[in-house]
């Protein structure tokens, strides 16, 4: 097995990798507070890349011609804008039928996800979009000592760090600040944090917030390395995603960062050594295998019924 192809394909991978896990965090957090799926939370991710694209032109339109200068502009309002997307999608589609039986929320989501896909489609056209290039230029770093390197580009360094970045804020959040304190409190027992005084709904709808911010910094991220989206990309990532979630463990953190790095990985491996067209059977097979001996996941905890 060639060293260069190997560690090239483990570069690979933990982008796509790193990716998966931000926007599984959204999938994660809102089954651990409430216990359903969002699977309009793929959508949510697309709307941030049409976002990136808009901003990215008001940035030309104002002026600004610094590089960093707008990637904050772009990063922060597309972030602003996704989060209030997620924000109107738990008021609107979710709280209403808070309470009711499981098939609701669940119909609701896939409904929520196409009129997200239409509403897209209606405003921004059918076809494929695409960002000019912001950072161009990479790094070559040589392996073993045969004369072999591996690259890579400046944005693809970025996502890593800023996947991880911001795994570790949050992380910080929920375990060292009141708001933290109050998320795990409602994900323990909804009702009983509301009697202790606990405003859950504003909870909830943080939550949802949250996890469209952490969708919102993919979609970025995502949009200046490959260059081009349609309306469409929300589907596939999102089950992705999802499938990432569920193998980490679905409610847990670390879970849903290790589940991603371990999908991207095995799909940059299994595109790169066997076949590219089969990775996405690969990664769904991977995760059969994975929940056959462990349903709760790899960090997920076996759900106990309270009686």
């Amino acid at each position: 097995m060639d060293a260069t192809i190997l560690a090239q394909q483990a570069i690979n991978g933990l982008i796509l990798g790193a990716t998966y896990g931000l926007i599984a965090i959204g999938y994660t957090m809102v089954y651990g507070i409430i216990g359903m799926i969002n699977f309009a939370h793929g959508e949510i991710y697309m709307v941030s890349a049409y976002l990136t694209a808009i901003f990215l032109a008001l940035a030309q339109f104002a002026g600004i011609t610094s590089i960093p200068a707008t990637l904050v502009f772009v990063l922060f309002f597309t972030l602003l804008v996704t989060a209030l997307h997620g924000w109107f999608a738990e008021r609107i589609a979710y709280r209403p039928l808070r309470g009711s039986n499981r098939l609701a929320p669940l119909i609701t989501a896939i409904g929520l996800s196409l009129v997200l896909q239409n509403y897209v489609r209606l405003s921004q056209g059918a076809r494929s979009q695409g960002i000019p290039s912001l950072m161009q230029g990479s790094f070559i770093l040589p392996i073993g000592s045969a004369g072999g390197s591996v690259q890579i580009t400046h944005v693809q360094l970025l996502i890593i760090v800023v996947a991880f970045l911001g795994m570790a804020v949050l992380t910080f959040i929920m375990h060292r600040t009141s708001l933290g304190r109050a998320c795990r409190a409602t994900e323990q027992d909804l009702t009983m944090a509301a009697l202790l005084g606990i405003d859950t709904d504003r909870i909830i709808s943080i939550v949802f917030v949250i996890g469209a911010a952490m969708a919102a910094v993919a979609g970025v991220l995502v949009s200046l390395n490959y260059g081009s989206f349609d309306f469409h990309i929300g589907f596939i990532t999102g089950i992705k995603a999802f499938t990432a979630a569920v193998l980490g463990g679905i409610g847990s953190l670390p879970g849903a960062m290790l589940g991603g790095l371990i999908l991207g990985l095995s799909e940059s491996f299994f595109s790169g050594f066997v076949n590219t067209d089969y990775k996405d059977v690969f990664a769904f097979a991977l995760l059969v295998l994975v929940l056959i001996f462990r349903p709760s996941g790899l960090l997920g905890q076996p759900m106990v019924t309270k009686v």
